[in-house]
């Protein structure tokens, strides 16, 4: 209990520091990661159930060659995909806004930190200081956010596009 109360007191310290705009970072990369875990989740739990009855389906026809089977086998695939490819461009895009959601926050600092010079001078570099560290930390915070996405989006990318070739090898058609 003491440690998540540590850990509560570590965030709201890391956020005081580095603005309000770590919120808006925060909730990207929560929502991020909420998606990109129901994608691996889908993938590995629900995908080869559906994967399954479409092969089986396709195996139990009769006709596989005419012009009708191919519509049906491409329309299969075409669903399949849709399904296999929800959500993914929300993710990249989420991706792609933590760093521009952590130049705000360095946009938000630097007016404190000149509203500062306005203020009270160049002369006290402690009275800066803070509207600096709220400058730098969202786009660290921005691009630490990112970097996480980058990588795993970039695999569960991939699984899906392997998922699509090999439904697709599954289903022949002579």
């Amino acid at each position: 209990m003491l440690f998540l109360i540590e850990l509560i007191d570590s965030v709201r310290s890391f956020i005081a520091t580095g603005g309000n705009v770590l919120y808006f970072v925060a909730f990207a990369l929560l929502l991020m990661w909420i998606m990109m875990v129901e994608r691996y989740w889908f993938l590995a739990a629900t995908y080869p159930t559906i994967r399954d009855e479409i092969i089986a389906k396709w195996d139990a026809r009769s006709d596989t060659t005419s012009w009708y089977a191919h519509r049906i086998r491409d329309t299969w695939i075409s669903e399949t995909t849709e399904l296999l490819e929800r959500n993914m461009i929300t993710i990249k895009t989420l991706v792609a806004m933590c760093p521009l959601i952590g130049l705000l926050g360095t946009v938000t600092g630097m007016i404190s930190v000149f509203e500062t010079m306005a203020q009270q001078g160049t002369g006290n570099p402690r009275l800066m200081a803070s509207g600096i560290s709220m400058a730098t930390i969202p786009t660290m915070a921005g691009m630490v956010a990112a970097l996480s996405g980058v990588f795993f989006s970039t695999r569960l990318d991939a699984k899906v596009k392997l998922a699509k070739a090999k439904l697709v090898d599954s289903l022949p058609h002579h």
